[in-house]
């Protein structure tokens, strides 16, 4: 990491992490179970996968008129987003399984979804987890000039319908990894030398992207031409599909942590936080919809966004089951923990937060 990064507290007073590191620990020794995932996860792989892939194979096996495509690319925008939540991310977080080789094949999976894994685990695992919402080093807080996601960045008088129009720009996430977001993020990685696990030479890194970017094209685009769909059906269908994804993807980002709740705090002059990491993760960090099934199950878990900011290397298929251990230590220890019980409130509070910073500075 760069030397301009922020420290945290090294001593925790209240022992917070401690005590719930060893009562987790406890849980999944007493139920004799691993931290990764089981054959939830696994048969969720393929029912997410065959939800992506198999409208895909419709398309260009069946003749259909152009509103069943547009409808299936819907379909494979939900089950791409999916994948991306469940099991890519578990891939890259090491917890889908516990053999190194199913994680990095599972992880790999961001190159079917416009994305790469180098780019990925650095913006993810390492910014976002570790400096999780603070201004300046997590890359998830920063929309450009176009949304104003903390209190810290410039306001522009057009803010003031951020919370109308960012919905529109959420669908875009996907569809900018495709494009240029790739591109970018590994020029800037490179240069400040930043690298998750084994680092690898940039020459290897270059020619990964460049290669993985075009079978991409090849398969999404060039493939649905060649065999006869007309070119602007195959771009409109690949825009939707990336949309779709883009959107439903942003918006649960968001709701963990873009509320009026969690905090953006900043380094002192010595660049020391003044929290430890996992207290730090308490205050920046909401879960939604913890008890919605529908929502645990297709978020991967990042509904329980508390739990996975704190344990990472577990896989979010025992999210539900420790969220009662992290939620009670934490009340012990008189330590936030925040949570929205819905989906629609979270959403509500999200766009409501956008709203007041949008507002100017000096009327706020």
């Amino acid at each position: 990491m760069n030397n301009n990064a922020p420290t945290f507290a090294k001593q925790d007073s209240l022992k917070f992490f401690r005590t719930l590191n060893s009562r987790v620990n406890n849980y999944f020794k007493e139920n004799n179970i691993q931290k990764t995932g089981n054959w939830k996860l696994y048969l969720k792989t393929i029912i997410l996968f065959s939800v992506f892939l198999a409208p895909y194979f419709l398309i260009l096996t069946l003749g259909m008129p152009f509103w069943a495509h547009l409808l299936l690319t819907i379909v494979m925008g939900i089950g791409m987003a999916g994948v991306g939540m469940n099991v890519m991310h578990d891939g890259n977080h090491g917890s889908y399984s516990n053999k190194t080789w199913v994680n990095k094949f599972m992880g790999g999976t961001i190159y079917v979804l416009a994305g790469n894994v180098y780019n990925w685990q650095v913006q993810h695992n390492v910014l976002h987890h570790t400096y999780t919402n603070i201004p300046g080093h997590d890359e998830d807080l920063d929309a450009g000039r176009v949304i104003r996601f903390t209190k810290e960045a410039k306001w522009y008088n057009f803010h003031r319908f951020q919370q109308y129009y960012s919905v529109f720009l959420y669908g875009l996430l996907t569809f900018n990894w495709a494009i240029t977001t790739d591109f970018k993020q590994m020029r800037s990685y490179l240069k400040r030398k930043l690298s998750y696990g084994e680092a690898k030479s940039p020459k290897i890194l270059w020619t990964t992207l460049i290669i993985t970017k075009v079978i991409y094209v090849s398969i999404w685009i060039v493939l649905p031409i060649v065999i006869g769909i007309t070119w602007w059906k195959v771009l409109i269908g690949f825009f939707v599909m990336h949309y779709t994804a883009g959107l439903i993807l942003s918006v649960v980002f968001q709701l963990a942590h873009v509320v009026e709740e969690t905090t953006n705090p900043s380094p002192n002059e010595l660049g020391e936080m003044d929290n430890t990491w996992a207290i730090h993760q308490l205050f920046t960090t909401t879960n939604f919809a913890p008890k919605n099934a529908i929502v645990n199950w297709y978020t991967g878990g990042l509904n329980h966004q508390i739990e996975h900011h704190i344990f990472p290397n577990i896989s979010h298929v025992h999210y539900g089951k420790i969220a009662s251990i992290v939620k009670e230590t934490a009340q012990e220890c008189n330590l936030p923990y925040y949570e929205y019980k819905t989906m629609r409130s979270a959403v509500i509070a999200h766009f409501k937060h956008l709203k007041e910073l949008g507002m100017k500075p000096e009327l706020t």
